[in-house]
């Protein structure tokens, strides 16, 4: 048996492949399209590595999909792959419609055709599990609770809307097929691989390049932090033990505004890699102004995956930082091909197209 991912060569895809692998010896099965933030340099350590099958296609082919299925006989298939970056989906957010919420489908249209093949026995123990974000429930005030499994759908971008969409449409191939699935919505991750647009990783890699650092707004947006290996180990938790058709919350308890964040992983350069003119980095933080409808504060309340299954994150804020900004500065080979895009090149010897 083996598992099907897909979206393994991306941030949190290909974190949960090394750490699958890590731990396990059952095969993985990794389909990913490579899109700018898929990269397979995040899997190098995989190289010849037997367990691992690499595939380059899309989830909206049904054809390589149906293939797949067949030939590794899944028991599980992990669904990690989506267009994930807000301020993109403001500025084109058809590719996002056309991943999250048509791609999606046409995954689930061809596992239920591949579940409805399967004796009873595997049957009855196949999942699909569905990694979606605490982005489909909207903004919370400073006063509010945080978000429960119970809280209404209340999406504010393109992004948020279509994977809202795609938590939809898993729950109706529940209710109406019966296929056996599994939700997931987690708060921002942190980590090793995080490709460099987003708020952490983006925040090192200009600091040490001599670059603003772009603060949207006040810089009093709060969002909850979640150790991206953290966010695996729920992951395979809920995968073992998760109730059929249930959602679960996975947070890191970590609340902070973005200037915090931007200040402590100043604070940690100045630290770690000091300026070479005595400056501490926190003075290239440039404040610019805020992107459309941005969502003031997100709040994971995880107590839910806790009680049921017993998960709690491993990482404090502080620990889990620090080591994201170690790996920074010890990959920076990683970091240079990622912006130069010398990786797709490097794809192109290593791999064929599967599509």
């Amino acid at each position: 048996m083996s598992i099907l991912v897909t979206g393994g060569a991306g941030f949190i895809g290909a974190n949960f492949v090394l750490d699958w692998l890590a731990q396990s010896n059952e095969p993985i099965v990794n389909l990913d399209k490579l899109t700018y933030a898929g990269n397979l340099d995040n899997l190098a350590s995989l190289q010849g590595d037997g367990r691992h099958t690499f595939v380059q296609g899309d989830i909206g082919d049904r054809v390589l999909l149906d293939r797949l299925l067949a030939e590794h006989h899944p028991r599980a298939v992990l669904h990690f792959a989506a267009e994930s970056h807000v301020d993109r989906s403001i500025h084109g957010p058809e590719d996002f419609i056309q991943t999250n919420v048509l791609g999606s489908f046409r995954l689930l249209e061809a596992v239920r055709g591949y579940w409805n093949t399967l004796p009873e026995t595997e049957k009855a123990a196949f999942r699909f599990l569905h990694v979606s974000t605490d982005e489909v429930y909207g903004s919370l005030s400073p006063t509010d609770p945080a978000f429960a499994e119970t809280h209404r759908y209340e999406p504010n971008s393109p992004y948020s809307a279509s994977k809202a969409a795609s938590d939809h449409l898993v729950r109706a191939w529940h209710h109406t097929f019966g296929l056996p699935v599994l939700t997931t919505n987690c708060s921002n991750n942190y980590g090793p691989y995080h490709f460099p647009e987003k708020l952490i990783p983006l925040m090192i890699v200009n600091a040490l390049a001599g670059k603003p650092l772009p603060v949207y707004g006040d810089g009093m947006q709060v969002r909850d932090w979640l150790y991206v290996k953290d966010h695996c180990s729920a992951i395979r938790r809920v995968l073992q033990a998760g109730r059929l058709g249930e959602t679960y919350n996975v947070g890191g308890w970590n609340e902070k505004p973005n200037i915090e964040i931007v200040n402590t992983v100043c604070a940690l350069l100045d630290e770690m890699r000091p300026r070479a003119d005595g400056q501490r980095y926190a003075t290239q933080i440039t404040y610019v102004k805020d992107r459309p409808g941005h969502d003031r504060r997100y709040a994971i309340d995880a107590r839910k995956l806790e009680a049921e299954l017993g998960w709690k994150p491993a990482e404090t804020f502080e620990s889990g930082i620090r080591k994201t900004v170690a790996w920074y500065l010890a990959n920076a080979d990683w970091v240079a091909r990622v912006q130069s895009g010398a990786y797709r090149d490097w794809v192109s010897t290593q791999y064929e197209s599967a599509a």
